[in-house]
């Protein structure tokens, strides 16, 4: 087992990761390039963890037997190519944790848009079933934190492509993937099939003791899965097909069959409204499934459960204009999922930091539901040139409060509000959070 640990990268899967190697009475160092918030560094204080801040040491981290990468870190990082370059192993937090897990289960969710929303609805299904778990990952708590401080026999975990590209290990008893669409090809050279394959590193270590859901209409992971050899149970889900063991939805009923249990649920009871969200919600209630809850509780999760903070939203109603909250739309095919749920005229707000987005995927609907768009970023000139000869009205602002004031000036009586800016928040917020929560801010002062 390697003794002298070094953690690059010192957010919340740094910083969790550090407390469980210390926990586990290794040699721990966490070293972060930029600087670190005080809650973290108060933490690493109190563990009595070595840190450094604002740069590298490079010859002490050169000489660690493994590193923990932060997710956040491009392998173009040159400290992360230096370390390449001498061999030494390097793995992410979530392959950490999963060393230190015990007996536990693990039930792990990926896929480009729908992962919060999915892995939510999943621990809200255990919790009703009254299971003694917890919900980890890229939604908040990091999975080595949980595992060091606060054990459970189950963890539903969210995890990203980029959790994903340093595992080695790492394998749930139950694996999700939404869906695959275009998205952080910045940190994949532009090779879209990069990407895909990180995704799919969720499968690789799994066995015929365990489950794959997926989504069978998803025309990237129908391509690529005949191309794969996979050892795990697989459970497809569909809107266009019946499966003899997953689920799928025939007119408005949802039919979920895994092992003895049967499901069969109307979609007009789902708590979570939309087309994307009944692909969700069949992913949870496959995943509920296999772990042996019932059918009963399936159904009273699914039909009480609330939707998550900065993820379509409902904020307010002033004067007439409803407001909603999609901070957490990142990318344009969260955005377009967004607006195919729209049923009112929308003044639409887009904009932050451009991952390489392709705006032709939500030209058609911004063209039949956007009546305006307010561009929130520094730079807008892409949105501009994308929808200029789409959409009567274009307006440009540099923070919550002016995209708000400018969005309501726009919107008429019994119309729509929707900040989903289709990139990311760095240009002007500490992330999608803190611009959900400047937008709501606004949207209280009007």
């Amino acid at each position: 087992m390697s003794n002298n640990i070094i953690i690059l990268g010192g957010g919340e899967s740094g910083v969790g990761a550090a407390v469980l190697a210390k926990h586990k009475g290794l040699n721990v160092f966490l070293s972060d390039g930029g600087s670190l918030k005080e809650i973290y560094k108060a933490e690493l204080r109190a563990n009595g963890i070595e840190f450094e801040e604002g740069g590298h040491s490079e010859e002490r981290i050169l000489a660690a037997d493994e590193v923990v990468k932060s997710p956040g870190i491009p392998e173009k990082n040159e400290m992360v190519k230096a370390i390449r370059a001498k061999g030494i192993p390097v793995i992410s937090e979530i392959e950490l944790a999963y060393r230190y897990k015990g007996d536990s289960k693990i039930i792990a969710i990926t896929g480009s848009n729908g992962k919060s929303t999915t892995t939510a609805l999943i621990y809200h299904i255990c919790k009703t079933a009254e299971l003694d778990c917890a919900m980890v990952g890229n939604i908040g708590y990091s999975f080595a934190r949980q595992v060091a401080e606060d054990p459970k026999p189950l963890y539903i975990i969210e995890i990203s492509s980029f959790q994903l590209d340093d595992i080695k290990t790492f394998r749930p008893n139950v694996s999700v993937l939404l869906n695959i669409t275009e998205d952080h090809l910045d940190r994949y050279n532009y090779v879209f099939d990069n990407y895909i394959r990180s995704k799919f590193r969720i499968i690789e270590n799994q066995t015929e003791e365990d489950f794959f859901i997926f989504c069978l209409d998803d025309e990237v992971i129908a391509q690529k899965l005949p191309l794969l050899t996979i050892h795990t149970n697989p459970l497809p889900f569909s809107m266009k097909q019946e499966v003899k063991k997953g689920g799928y939805i025939k007119g408005d009923q949802m039919m979920l069959r895994i092992q003895e249990e049967r499901v069969s649920m109307s979609i007009y009871d789902f708590a979570l409204k939309g087309k994307h969200n009944q692909y969700n919600t069949m992913a949870a209630g496959i995943a509920a499934a296999t772990i042996g809850i019932r059918k009963e509780k399936i159904r009273d999760a699914v039909k009480n459960f609330h939707s998550l903070e900065h993820r379509m939203e409902f904020v307010a109603m002033v004067r007439g204009v409803e407001f909603i909250n999609d901070s957490k739309a990142t990318n344009v095919n969260s955005t377009w999922y967004a607006l195919e749920s729209m049923n009112k005229p929308t003044v639409l707000i887009l904009g932050g930091v451009d991952k390489g987005n392709d705006y032709t995927l939500i030209a058609e609907l911004v063209k039949e539901k956007v009546k305006a768009i307010v561009c929130m970023g520094t730079d807008n000139s892409k949105i501009i040139a994308a929808f200029k000869d789409i959409v009567p009205t274009i307006i440009e602002t540099d923070s919550a409060k002016k995209a708000v004031n400018a969005a309501f000036r726009a919107a008429g009586k019994d119309e729509v509000v929707l900040l989903s800016p289709a990139c990311a928040s760095f240009d002007l917020f500490k992330n999608y959070e803190d611009r959900g929560t400047q937008f709501k801010e606004a949207v209280k002062e009007l």
